[in-house]
């Protein structure tokens, strides 16, 4: 079994809980860490046997284009998605980031993650 990451996807996109944060919105990074068995693709050096990126991005900006109130449902959003489109994938873990969250005080980022184990 191996792990198909894909780090670091930046979007700016409209979510909060509160109104004016869905008004002006924010920067978000999403990690995806899928497990699955690569070694077809690994010893035959095709797509075919591992998991495209490209869908994974997809997945992840149609998601991130509609608007929600938590990061906790972009999350879960995701990984349904992800378990259901990607049959490779047998377990998948997604991380969303908020950066520089309006908070009372300088905060880098604040995260959520979920594992499909809690599906």
């Amino acid at each position: 079994m191996g792990k198909v990451a894909i780090e670091g996807m930046e979007f700016y996109a409209y979510h909060g809980y509160y109104k004016n944060e869905r008004k002006i919105g924010g920067t978000y990074l999403v990690d995806v860490y899928m497990d699955t068995n690569f070694m077809k693709a690994a010893k035959n050096d095709k797509l075919k046997g591992t998991i495209n990126y490209e869908v994974v991005f997809d997945i992840c900006k149609e998601v991130m284009d509609k608007p929600s109130k938590l990061i906790e449902h972009l999350a879960y959003q995701i990984l349904t998605e992800v378990m259901r489109s990607l049959s490779p994938v047998k377990q998948a873990r997604v991380r969303i980031s908020k950066i520089r969250p309006p908070l009372k005080g300088q905060v880098v980022r604040t995260f959520v993650e979920l594992h499909s184990d809690e599906l």
